[in-house]
Order: C-alpha cells, then structure tokens, then sequence
C-alpha cells in the first residue's frame, strides 16, 4: 500500500501557514482544525517549513506567552522531511519512526500535494493486516 492509497481515502487537502503568521493564530488554526500542525508555504505552495503543537509548546517554555506574538517562522522546522505518494506505508512509517515526527508532507513536482499522520499510517497499515489475514483464512478455508 501507498501513500496514494491514504489520501486517497483522506483526500489531499492541508492547513497551510503563510511565514508571517503568528504563533497566536497558529495556535488557533490549530485548535480550530483539530489537527497537529501547519505546513507552511510560499505563494506557489512550495514547502518553507512546518509548526507543530510541540514546537509551539517548547516557543511557550522558553518565551513564555510573548512567544505567542512571534511569527511561525520563529520556531518552525526549516529542514521538512517530505514523501511522495508512491512511497510505501512501511517506508513512511520507518521515517517518521525514525525522525521522532508525526506529519510528513506529500510532495509533487516541488509543490505540496497532501500530508499523512502517523495516525494516517497506522489506520492504513491495520487495515492492510487485517485484510492479509482474512485472505489467509479465506485461502485455508479452501485448502
């Protein structure tokens, strides 16, 4: 199974930040959206870096509330470890396993196409056992 698969059933829409966008409102897209962070983006959809709800509490430990009028830019990652949708979910979940992250943006062309949690990842991959398992028993079931 690919990454294609999972957006394909979650569809390809992300919550996207502008560079100047406040922690403050970052924060409130964020609880607004429910959802565990922002990619954000140039005007061309060309990744520039992704925020977090743990980058956004660790800007609040060392700054206390000031941090919150800081733009995201401040304490975003720069360095976005990215996929593609023809990457496997096992090489994704290696990945974000291994990077200690729980969202990898899908890339296409340069250009954001998606993103997946690791929640995405899981859920997929549950189902793909499930499925090789009813196989088996289905192929037993027969011998």
């Amino acid at each position: 199974m690919t990454v294609a698969a999972i957006l394909s059933g979650k569809g390809r829409g992300v919550t996207t930040a502008a560079i100047d966008t406040t922690i403050r409102e970052a924060v409130h897209i964020l609880a607004e959206r429910r959802i565990g962070a922002l990619v954000v983006v140039d005007a061309s959809r060309r990744i520039i870096g992704i925020v977090s709800e743990r980058d956004i509490v660790r800007a609040l430990d060392r700054f206390g509330t000031e941090a919150l009028d800081g733009q995201v830019a401040s304490i975003m990652t720069a360095r976005v470890v990215t996929c593609s949708d023809t990457d496997t979910i096992n090489h994704v979940m290696e990945r974000m396993t291994e990077g200690r992250f729980r969202h990898l943006p899908v890339v296409e062309e340069g250009r954001l196409a998606g993103i997946v949690s690791i929640g995405d990842v899981v859920k997929a991959r549950i189902q793909q056992v499930e499925r090789e398992a009813e196989e088996m028993r289905a192929y037993i079931a027969m011998a």
